[in-house]
C-alpha cells in the first residue's frame, strides 16, 4: 500500500498551523471543485485527494496518529526499505498507534455510500491508505449499525464577489438594485451610509455546493465621485466659492448640502480656506440610525480680474489707510 504525503498534497510544511491548513484546504479545494471545473476528471481526482488530505491534517487526533506514521515510514526509508513496511500496527484506527502489542483488525476497503454521496455518484470515496489507517476513527453508529462517520457534509459552494457601483446620492438616502441570476431575479438593498468597500451579503447566492450548501453571493460597493463632494470617512467637505467683498465685509453664501443648499454666514474678515462645520451634514452613519456626519464648507475667494480705474483709486486708498 502507497503511503500518502498530505502534507505535500495541501501544499504546506509538517509545522503548518491549523489556520493555515484550513486556508491552503479551501484554496485547493476551491480551484478543483468539480462546479468550476465540470468537464475535467484530473481536477475532480485532485479535489478528491484535497478532501482526504484535510479530514486527517485538519483533525487534530488525526493528523498526531498520522505524524507518528509518518516518521516510522522515514525511518523504514532511510534504513534501505529492506523488507515491506509493517503497516498491521497502524492499521484499524486508533489501535496502538506504536507499538506491536496493538489489536490486529482486519479493513475492508469497502466505499462507504455516504462518501459515494459526497463526491458524487461513482466518483468513489477516500483512498485505501485512508480507509486503512483511519477507518475506524470515522466510525460511528447510527442505529446500531455500524457505518463510516457523516461530519463531511459536503463542500460548501464558492463565494461570490461581484463590484457594484452606486453614486453619492445613492449612497445618502440608500438605493435598490435588481439582479438576473439562473433566471430570476434579485432585489437587494443597498444600506443609506454605505461606503466604497462595504459589502452586502446576499446568502445562498453564490456558487452551488457539492453535497452541502450554496455559497453567498458579496456584492462589493464602489461609491463614484461627486463632483461637488470629498467624503472623508462619514463627513463631506466642499469648496463654497466667496467673492472678496463678501469676505471682507460679511454677508451670507449659499453651500450645497445632500439635501439641498442652505444659507451660510460668513464674518466680517473670513480668509481664504477658512472651513466651517455644518453639524449633521454629512453622510449617515451605517448601522446607526438616524446619526449623521458633518459638512465642511472651506472658503476660496474669488478676486476680482479686473477692476475700474475708480476701483482701483479706492483700493489704493485702502491700501494707504491700512
Amino acid at each position: 500500500m502507497e503511503y500518502k504525503d498530505y502534507y505535500k498534497t495541501l501544499g504546506v510544511s509538517k509545522n503548518a498551523t491549523e489556520k493555515e491548513i484550513k486556508s491552503a484546504y479551501r484554496k485547493l479545494a476551491r480551484q478543483h471543485h468539480p462546479d468550476v471545473n465540470p468537464d475535467n476528471p484530473s481536477a475532480e481526482a485532485r479535489f478528491k485527494e484535497v478532501n482526504e488530505a484535510y479530514e486527517v491534517l485538519g483533525d487534530a487526533e488525526k493528523r498526531k496518529k498520522y505524524d507518528q506514521l509518518g516518521a516510522d515510514w522515514r525511518r523504514w526509508e532511510q534504513a534501505g526499505q529492506n523488507g515491506g513496511f509493517d503497516w498491521s500496527q497502524w492499521m484499524g484506527g486508533m489501535g496502538n498507534a506504536g507499538g506491536p502489542g496493538g489489536p490486529r483488525v482486519r479493513v475492508q476497503y469497502g466505499r462507504p455510500d455516504d462518501l459515494n454521496d459526497l463526491f458524487g455518484n461513482g466518483g468513489g470515496g477516500f483512498s485505501d491508505f485512508f480507509n486503512a489507517i483511519f477507518g475506524d476513527m470515522g466510525m460511528g453508529s447510527a442505529g446500531g449499525r455500524s457505518g463510516f462517520r457523516s461530519q463531511p457534509q459536503g463542500q460548501i459552494g464558492q463565494d461570490i464577489e461581484q463590484e457594484l457601483e452606486i453614486s453619492l446620492t445613492e449612497a445618502y438616502h440608500g438605493t435598490t438594485r435588481l439582479l438576473s441570476k439562473d433566471g430570476r431575479r434579485l432585489e437587494v438593498k443597498i444600506p443609506a451610509g454605505a461606503k466604497t468597500g462595504t459589502k452586502v451579503r446576499m446568502r445562498g447566492e453564490g456558487q452551488p455546493g457539492y453535497g452541502g450548501q450554496a455559497g453567498d453571493l458579496y456584492l462589493k460597493v464602489k461609491v463614484a465621485h461627486d463632483p461637488r463632494f470629498e467624503r472623508r470617512g462619514d463627513n463631506l467637505h466642499v469648496t463654497v466659492p466667496v467673492d472678496l467683498y463678501t469676505a471682507v465685509l460679511g454677508g451670507e453664501v449659499r453651500v450645497p448640502t445632500m439635501t439641498g443648499d442652505v444659507k451660510l454666514k460668513i464674518p466680517a474678515g473670513a480668509q481664504n480656506g477658512q472651513k466651517f462645520r455644518l453639524r449633521g451634514k454629512g453622510m449617515p452613519k451605517l448601522r446607526h440610525k438616524n446619526e449623521y456626519g458633518d459638512l465642511y464648507a472651506q472658503l476660496e475667494v474669488k478676486l476680482p480680474k479686473s477692476i475700474t480705474p475708480e476701483q482701483r483709486t479706492l483700493f489704493e486708498k485702502l491700501r494707504d489707510m491700512g
